[in-house]
């Protein structure tokens, strides 16, 4: 199976960001062993002993996780990974400024590679349980009915993608809701408690909202943005669509 570029940027980044820990944990050994010595003289042991376990794991989950990509099949709980993914995050945004890879480009990465850890795994939701989340961007700018406290309020004109997400909800059978920000989108997702979510928006509001989310499986759409960022955005139906049933429970 071919690696998508995107997916590359993230793994790259992945080994580089493990191989500058790993060296980190080096000097953390090799500074305070000669004191240790003195301390105990099966301090420095444990010590080393105890550092080499946090690599050994740190590499071992790194590899767990290039299985997983390639094999497109959980591996080994390899779907729990992205709690430690989610951890390593932050390092991998320094990492990717430091070697030049823009912060977008690592945003674009960490979602696919989300999304490719969620596909992988065989938990699936009820309808009921599935929610879709949506930026309140992709309504048509200019259109004065409110949506945000109740998407049905949409008078289906066509003039924005709205109409179209609201027949593939019931369709489905599934949740949907717009959220103005990273607050209501997390209070909607405490009055509906879904088993899974289907979001939609940029590079920076889905990167937060998959980490402020986890443990609960998010497939992160990104936006069309036309007009450019924050007004009358866009999403390709297909991936909604697609995203829908990879997380939906069959029968």
């Amino acid at each position: 199976m071919d690696l998508r570029p995107k997916k590359r940027v993230f793994l790259g980044l992945l080994v580089f960001t493990c191989l500058v820990l790993s060296f980190l944990i080096f000097f953390l050994w090799y500074v305070p062993v000669v004191g240790l010595k003195n301390i105990h003289p099966s301090l420095p042991f444990v010590f080393t002993l105890a550092l080499a376990v946090v690599a050994l794991i740190m590499f071992f989950c790194g590899l767990l996780l290039v299985i997983t990509i390639y094999r497109g099949k959980d591996f080994f709980l390899s779907y729990k990974l992205r709690g430690w993914v989610k951890g390593l995050f932050p390092f991998m945004i320094l990492v990717g400024r430091v070697l030049g890879v823009s912060r977008e480009r690592v945003q674009q990465s960490f979602i696919e590679v989300n999304n490719h850890l969620v596909r992988s795994n065989t938990h699936r939701a009820k309808p009921n349980k599935l929610l879709i989340l949506l930026p309140h961007c992709i309504q048509e700018f200019e259109c004065q009915i409110k949506i945000t406290g109740n998407i049905k309020n949409c008078k289906g004109c066509g003039k924005c993608e709205i109409k179209d997400l609201i027949e593939i909800a019931d369709q489905y059978q599934v949740k949907i809701a717009v959220a103005t920000g990273g607050t209501l989108a997390r209070r909607i997702i405490v009055e509906n408690r879904p088993d899974a979510i289907v979001a939609v928006a940029c590079e920076l509001d889905l990167t937060s909202g998959i980490q402020d989310s986890y443990p609960i499986p998010v497939i992160g759409i990104l936006n069309e943005r036309p007009h450019g960022p924050c007004i009358n955005t866009k999403v390709d139906i297909q991936k909604v669509k697609a995203a829908i049933s990879d997380l939906l429970q069959v029968g």
